[in-house]
């Protein structure tokens, strides 16, 4: 996977989600809830509800299938492709480890998880604000 969050300020909140046992995910990956109750995978799109971002290496085909995920922080992240993002915007998954600026129409569905706090231009990498209330 490419793009993983950096951490920049340690995050205090966390959550443990079921993963399947035959994926890698690497740590910084930023998590999406799927389909099921309490699993959570690899962002991919911009319907994604974000879940976390992958605080410890997950294995693919290790037994293992719970994760920790952190739930705020501060993090470097990179902005999506064709994306502007501004600074002070409320963001939204845009992809694998990507972000945009949220919409109107992201709110009731779940999608803002985060603050830019830097304006950020296509593929550029800006700190965010993950959690304060959003998620």
């Amino acid at each position: 996977m490419t793009n993983e969050a950096v951490c920049l300020e340690t995050p205090t909140k966390f959550a443990r989600y079921t993963v399947i046992d035959g994926t890698a995910i690497p740590t910084g990956t930023i998590l999406r809830l799927s389909g099921a109750d309490l699993y959570a995978e690899a962002s991919a799109t911009t319907a994604d509800v974000f879940a976390g971002i992958a605080w410890e290496e997950k294995t693919a085909s290790d037994g293992i299938t719970e994760i920790s995920a952190a739930l705020n922080g501060v993090w470097d992240i990179t902005c999506n492709a064709g994306t502007e993002v501004t600074i002070g915007a409320i963001v939204s998954l845009s992809g694998a480890n990507l972000i945009r600026n949220s919409v109107e129409a992201d709110f009731p569905l779940g999608y803002p998880f985060g603050k830019a706090l830097e304006a950020g231009s296509t593929s550029e990498v800006i700190r965010v604000r993950v959690g304060g209330g959003i998620v």
